[in-house]
C-alpha cells in the first residue's frame, strides 16, 4: 500500500476495552457498563438465530462474531470495518469473517431491528460462503436489493407503515420498477427488496427463499427465477405489479377499470394502443393531491428538505437539505414564502464537525428566535452547537457531562435548560442541560427509550415519545411501539398517554393552546393528530395518500409555532421528502377512537391463504415475549483473544506503505502481484502482505508491513524488497565474426546480439506514525532506511542471418557500488473535500511536508500544496497552488540527482514529447530543477451520469467536463530566474539558462472507467511555445483530477 497523500481519517477518540462473551451461537465484543443490557443483546441474538435458521436453513458451525458499540460515536471509530462510516449506517455485516458490526440505537426497536437485519446477512454470507456448490465470488451475482430486501423482511416482517407509503407512491405515480429496474440507484434497495420479498414469499410461501437465494447466487437472477419460481423475471415483475396495484389502488384513487388498464398496458409493453390508453388515464388522473396548506420551497431547495424546525414566533424556519448535493446543511427560510434566506452551517465549511445527526434529529429555536442549537458528532461524542442564525457564527459548542451520545435537543421557553435524549450505556433517557451552570440533570431512568421531547409553551409540560407501554405489555406485530408521555416539570410526574395500542405514535408539539400535535400510523398511513390536554379528546387532522414522514419514522417531521398560527409538516411524494406550510383552518379535525387501529393499508401484498409463513408467525410469537427469552440464554465471559484471520486478498497494484511527501520521484512500487491483508477479530492490529514476479526468481518483490490501530495515535512498520530492472541492448550488423557456439559445437557465421540485464534492488525498512486530529486534519511522522545494490547479467545472443537465435551465452559482470539512504519525513494533510465522478467537486485539501534525507541524497525537500473547489451549480471552480523543493547538500547536483520536471501532463498540460522535441526543444531545460511550482485552474462540469449532478443523464457512463489553464515553472537556484543566468557551479552537470514560466490552456474530458481508471483526453494549447511553431496538442492523463 501507498501512505495516503489526501484523503479523509478515521481517529480512535477513545480507547474502547472491549469485554468478550458467549452463548451458544454468538462471541460478542462490547464494552457496556449494563449487564442487563448486555443480557438482552444476547437474547435477542439468539432468538434471531432461531427465526432466521427455520427460513434459511442453515447452521453456524462456530460462534459468530457481534462487535456492539455503545452509540453510533463510537460505531464511526470501528477498525473492523474499512473506510468512513455514514450517519445513516445502523450497521455492517462484513462476509469473509461474517463480522456483524453495530452500534446501540437510541431506541430499543431500532437496536432490535438492526440486530435481526444485520443477522440475516450474517446467515446469507454463511450459507453462501460455505456452501455445497457455492463460493464468495457468487455474491457477484446477488442483487444488492435481493440481499438487503431480504434482511428487511425477515427482521420486519409484512406490516410496516413506512414501506408501504412507500408503495403507495409509487403507485399513484405509476412508478412500478421491473427487477432489471432495481438496479438503479433511484429504487431504495431496501424498501423495494422488502416489498419484493414480501410478494414472493406471499405467493410461493416461505420454503422458497432459501432455494431462491442460493439459486441466484449461483447463476443469476434470470436463471434461478426460472428455475425456482417456474416464470421469468418479466413475468414475475408484471405479476408484482399488479398486486400493489390491486392492494393500493382503492387508497390512491384507482377504481377497477383504472387499475386494469395499467395492469394491462404493464402486462403488454409492446402495445401501442394498451400504452396509448395508459397514458391517457393518466392525464386524466392527474398526479396532484389536495393537502392542506402549500408546498413552502420550489425543487431548487433540493428533493430532500427534511426535519423542519419553526422559530417561537413562526416567521422562519430551518430545515435540513441536500440543496449543495455534496452535504446534508441546515439552512434558513422564511416560514410564509419559503425564501431561503442562507445556509447555516455545513460540515463542508467547518472542518471540525465530523458530521451532522441529520438521519433522525432535528434542532432547536432559542426562546428570542435569535440563536439555534443542533446536535453534531464530533471528535467520538455527540456536541451541541449553539449557532447565531443570522450572523452565521457558531457561539457555543457544548459536550454534555456524562451524555456521551444524545439527538433531538429542546430548549426550554425560559432560555435556561435544553432537554436532550441521551444513549449511556445502552439506555435512553432524558436530560436536562442547565445553560448557565452546565449541570446535568438526568429525568428518566429506566429501561424504555424516551425521544423527540417538547415543551409547552409556558414550560411547565415536557412530552415526549416512549416505548414504556410496549414493553410493559409488549409488543405489536413484532416491534417495540411508541406512545406519547407528558412529564411535570413542576413535579416530575409522568402521564402514559394510552391511545392507538400497537401503533407508533411519534413527534409531538405543542400549540399554542396547549394541544398535542403528533404522528401516528394507526390507520395504516401516517397522519397528523391533536390530542386535546384538557378532554381527552384525539382529533385526526389529516388524510393523506401517502403520509408525512422523514428518512425513517422516527425523524422529526411536523413542527408547530408557538405564537403564530403555522403548521409544517413533511410530505412524501414522487419519492421526494417536501415540506407543506398549513394554518389550522386548512385542517379538518375529526375526532377517532383512541382504541382503533387498523394496520391493512400498512401491509405488503399479497396475501394467499394457506401459504407457508414462517416469518410473520413468528414475528406475531414475539408479541407476548417482553423478555426476549432472557432467562433461557447465558453469557459466558471468556478471554480476549485477537483471532487474526484473513480479511482481503487479491491482486496488488503497488507495495510499500510509508509516509512521506515523496510523490515527486522516490515513491515506487510493484505493477502486479497478491497481496494479503490479515487482522484482528476488532481490527485494532493489521498484517499487509505482498508478493509480485515479474520474470526470474531474481525480480521477485516482497513486502510486510504492521500497522497497531488502538489507540489515537496510529504506528506500523515496513519491510520491503523490491527490483528496479532495466536492460540495454546492442548489435553490430558489420561485425560477423566466426564463432563456436555451444550448439553441437558446431560453428556458425552470424550475428552477435548483446544484452545488458542491470537489476537495482531496494531493502528498505521504515517506521511510521500518524495522528488523526479529527476526520479532515491529522499529522504524519516517519523515518525509512534503504539500502541499494545492484547485479548485472550480460546475454550474448548468436543469431543467423535470419535472425534465427542458435545459441546463447551469460555471464555476470561486476555490478556497481552499493549506496545508502535514510529519510525523516513530517507532514500536516487536511482533506475536507469531496469527490465528483472523476475529481474533487466541493471542499478543501491541502499538504504541508518537509523530509530530509541522508547518505547518497543528501537535501531537504519541502512540499505545500493547497486546493480549494467552489461548487456553484451546475459547475465547480476548482484551484490549485504546488510548490516543491530540494534544498541544500546535493539537490542542485544534476550528475547525482535526476531534477524534477514541471512540464508532466499532471501540472502542466499540453507540453507532450512531440511537442518538446519537435516544436519547442528550448523549452525542456527550462523545465527542469530542483524545485517547481505549480499553479492550475479548472472550470468542471458534470458531463454525464446521474441527473441530479449531471449536464447529460447516464446511468453508466460518469465524465466531466473541463477547462483549464495551467501553469508551472522548474528552476534550481534563484538565478536560473535571471534574464541572464551566470554559471555559479561548474561541477552541477548544468548549464546557465534562464527559466521561464510554461503556459496552457485548453479542454479535457475525464472518463470514469467503471470505478478502475480515471481517463483524461485533453487538447491543450501550450502558450510557452513559439507563436509560430504553437498548435493544439492533443494528449492523456490517466489519475484521477487533482
Amino acid at each position: 500500500m501507498q501512505a495516503q497523500y489526501f484523503g479523509r481519517n478515521k481517529p480512535r477518540y477513545q480507547k474502547l476495552d472491549f469485554k468478550v462473551s458467549q452463548t451458544d451461537h454468538f462471541e460478542i465484543y462490547e464494552y457496556l457498563d449494563n449487564p442487563d443490557k448486555l443480557k438482552e443483546l444476547g437474547a435477542a441474538a439468539e432468538l434471531w438465530y432461531a427465526m432466521h435458521q427455520a427460513v434459511l436453513r442453515d447452521t453456524f458451525t462456530e460462534k459468530n462474531p457481534l462487535l456492539i458499540y455503545n452509540d453510533h460515536a463510537g460505531f464511526q471509530q470501528t477498525n473492523a470495518i474499512q473506510g468512513g462510516i455514514n450517519v445513516g449506517t445502523g450497521g455492517v455485516t462484513e462476509g469473509l469473517r461474517n463480522r456483524v458490526v453495530f452500534p446501540i440505537a437510541m431506541t430499543n426497536q431500532q437496536t432490535n431491528h438492526v440486530l435481526g437485519h444485520e443477522l440475516v446477512h450474517a446467515f446469507q454470507y454463511h450459507m453462501i460462503i460455505n456452501g455445497d456448490s457455492t463460493s464468495l465470488r457468487n455474491l457477484g451475482n446477488l442483487p444488492l436489493w435481493m440481499i438487503e430486501g431480504l434482511a428487511e423482511y425477515m427482521s420486519i416482517g409484512r406490516i410496516d407503515a413506512h414501506t408501504a407509503l412507500w408503495m403507495r407512491d409509487a403507485v399513484l405515480q405509476d412508478d412500478l420498477p421491473t427487477l432489471d429496474d432495481l438496479n438503479s440507484y433511484k429504487y431504495f434497495p431496501y424498501r423495494w427488496g422488502q416489498a419484493f420479498w414480501a410478494y414472493v414469499t406471499g405467493v410461493y410461501g416461505d420454503e422458497v427463499i432459501a432455494d431462491y437465494f442460493r439459486n441466484t447466487a449461483k447463476y443469476g437472477l434470470d436463471a434461478a427465477t426460472k428455475l425456482t419460481l417456474f416464470t421469468t423475471p418479466d413475468s414475475l415483475s408484471t405479476a408484482w405489479h399488479a398486486a400493489l396495484r390491486n392492494h393500493y389502488g382503492r387508497w390512491v384513487g384507482l377504481d377497477a377499470d383504472a387499475i386494469a388498464v395499467l395492469n394491462a398496458a404493464d402486462s403488454d409493453r409492446k402495445s401501442k394502443d394498451k400504452k396509448e390508453a395508459r397514458e391517457k388515464l393518466l392525464r386524466r388522473l392527474g398526479k396532484s393531491q389536495d393537502l392542506p396548506g402549500r408546498k413552502l420551497f420550489d425543487d431548487d431547495a433540493g428533493r430532500m428538505t427534511i426535519c423542519p424546525v419553526l422559530s417561537p414566533n413562526g416567521k422562519y424556519v430551518i430545515f435540513l437539505s441536500e440543496k449543495n448535493l455534496f452535504t446534508t446543511d441546515l439552512f434558513l427560510a422564511e416560514a410564509k414564502s419559503g425564501k431561503v434566506l442562507k445556509k447555516v452551517a455545513s460540515t463542508a465549511s467547518d472542518g471540525h464537525i465530523d458530521q451532522f445527526n441529520f438521519i433522525e434529529s432535528a434542532g432547536t429555536w432559542s426562546p428570542n428566535d435569535k440563536q439555534f442549537a443542533f446536535d453534531v458528532y464530533e471528535k467520538g461524542r455527540s456536541v451541541l452547537v449553539i449557532q447565531d442564525v443570522f450572523k452565521g457564527k457558531s457561539v457555543k459548542k457544548i459536550s454534555i457531562p456524562g451524555v456521551p451520545a444524545f439527538s433531538n435537543p429542546a430548549w426550554s421557553p425560559d432560555g435556561k435548560t435544553i432537554v436532550v435524549s441521551g444513549l449511556v450505556n445502552g439506555q435512553t433517557d432524558l436530560y436536562a442541560y442547565d445553560l448557565k451552570s452546565g449541570k446535568v440533570r438526568q429525568l428518566t431512568n429506566d429501561k424504555a427509550s424516551e425521544i423527540l421531547s417538547t415543551w409547552s409553551a409556558d414550560g411547565k409540560m415536557l412530552a415526549y415519545s416512549t416505548d414504556q407501554i410496549s414493553l410493559e405489555r409488549g409488543r405489536s406485530n413484532g416491534e417495540w411501539t411508541m406512545n406519547l408521555a407528558v412529564m411535570n416539570m413542576e413535579t416530575g410526574e409522568t402521564e402514559q398517554l394510552d391511545f392507538f395500542p400497537g401503533a407508533d405514535n411519534l413527534n409531538p408539539q405543542f400549540d399554542k393552546a396547549g394541544n398535542i400535535f403528533f404522528l401516528s400510523n394507526r390507520d395504516g398511513f401516517r397522519n397528523m393528530y391533536r390530542y386535546d390536554m384538557s378532554t381527552k379528546k384525539v382529533e385526526q387532522m389529516t388524510k393523506l395518500v401517502t403520509g408525512i414522514t422523514g428518512i425513517t419514522p422516527y425523524a422529526p417531521a411536523i413542527t408547530v409555532a408557538e405564537d403564530r398560527d403555522r403548521v409544517l409538516y413533511t410530505y412524501y411524494e414522487n419519492g421526494a421528502y417536501k415540506v407543506y406550510q398549513a394554518r389550522l383552518r386548512d385542517f379538518t379535525p375529526e375526532e377517532v377512537d383512541p382504541n382503533n387501529v387498523d394496520m391493512v393499508p400498512a401491509s405488503l401484498p399479497p396475501f394467499k391463504p394457506g401459504q407457508r409463513d414462517v416469518i410473520n408467525t413468528n414475528l406475531r410469537l414475539l408479541d407476548n415475549n417482553t423478555q426476549a427469552s432472557e432467562a433461557s440464554t447465558t453469557l459466558k465471559p471468556v478471554k480476549y483473544k485477537p483471532k487474526f484471520s484473513l480479511d482481503y486478498i487479491g491482486g496488488s497494484a503497488g507495495v510499500g506503505f510509508q509516509t512521506g511527501n515523496s510523490s515527486f520521484g522516490t515513491a515506487t512500487g510493484l505493477a502486479g502481484g497478491v497481496d494479503m491483508l490479515f487482522g484482528d477479530v476488532l481490527g485494532n492490529n493489521q498484517i499487509y502482505t505482498g508478493l509480485a514476479l515479474n520474470g526470474e526468481i531474481s525480480d521477485m518483490a516482497g513486502q510486510f508491513s504492521f500497522i497497531n490501530q488502538k489507540n489515537r495515535i496510529n504506528w506500523g512498520v515496513n519491510l520491503s524488497h523490491i527490483p528496479y530492472r532495466s536492460g540495454q541492448y546492442f548489435q553490430d550488423p558489420d561485425l560477423q565474426p566466426e564463432v563456436e557456439t555451444t550448439l553441437n559445437g558446431e560453428q556458425y557465421f552470424g550475428y552477435q546480439d548483446d544484452i545488458i540485464i542491470q537489476r537495482l534492488f531496494q531493502e528498505r525498512v521504515g517506521v511510521f506514525a500518524f495522528y488523526p486530529l479529527s476526520v479532515t486534519k491529522r499529522f504524519e511522522v516517519g523515518t525509512a532506511y534503504e539500502f541499494y545494490h545492484q547485479r548485472v547479467d550480460h546475454y550474448v545472443n548468436y543469431v543467423d542471418a535470419s535472425g534465427f537465435l542458435l545459441g546463447q551465452d551469460r555471464e555476470r559482470l561486476d555490478a556497481p557500488g552499493t549506496n545508502h539512504l535514510m529519510s525523516l519525513s513530517t507532514a500536516y494533510v487536511g482533506d475536507n473535500s469531496y469527490f465528483g465522478f472523476t475529481a474533487p467537486l466541493q471542499g478543501w485539501r491541502y499538504r504541508i511536508g518537509v523530509e530530509r534525507y541522508f547518505g547518497a541524497y543528501d537535501f531537504t525537500t519541502v512540499l505545500l500544496d493547497g486546493r480549494r473547489y467552489f461548487y456553484v451549480r451546475p459547475v465547480t471552480f476548482a484551484v490549485r497552488g504546488l510548490g516543491y523543493g530540494r534544498l541544500g547538500g546535493n539537490a542542485n547536483n544534476t550528475n547525482e540527482v535526476y531534477p524534477l520536471f514541471a512540464g508532466e501532463s499532471y501540472f502542466v498540460r499540453g507540453y507532450t514529447s512531440d511537442v518538446l522535441y519537435q516544436d519547442a526543444p528550448e523549452l525542456i531545460d527550462q523545465m527542469a530543477g530542483s524545485k517547481i511550482g505549480i499553479a492550475n485552474f479548472e472550470v468542471r462540469l458534470p458531463f454525464t451520469g446521474p441527473r441530479q449532478l449531471s449536464l447529460i443523464k447516464s446511468g453508466f457512463l460518469l465524465s466531466d467536463l473541463n477547462l483549464f489553464f495551467d501553469a508551472g515553472i522548474g528552476f534550481f537556484t534563484e538565478n536560473d530566474l535571471k534574464k541572464n543566468p551566470v554559471d555559479d557551479d561548474p561541477f552541477d552537470g548544468r548549464d546557465p539558462i534562464q527559466h521561464k514560466p510554461l503556459y496552457s490552456l485548453g479542454v479535457s474530458l475525464r472518463i470514469n472507467l467503471f470505478g478502475v481508471l480515471v481517463l483524461e483526453p485533453y487538447y491543450a494549447l501550450p502558450l510557452s511555445v513559439p507563436k509560430e511553431r504553437r498548435s493544439w496538442t492533443f494528449g492523456f492523463n490517466f489519475v484521477p483530477g487533482w
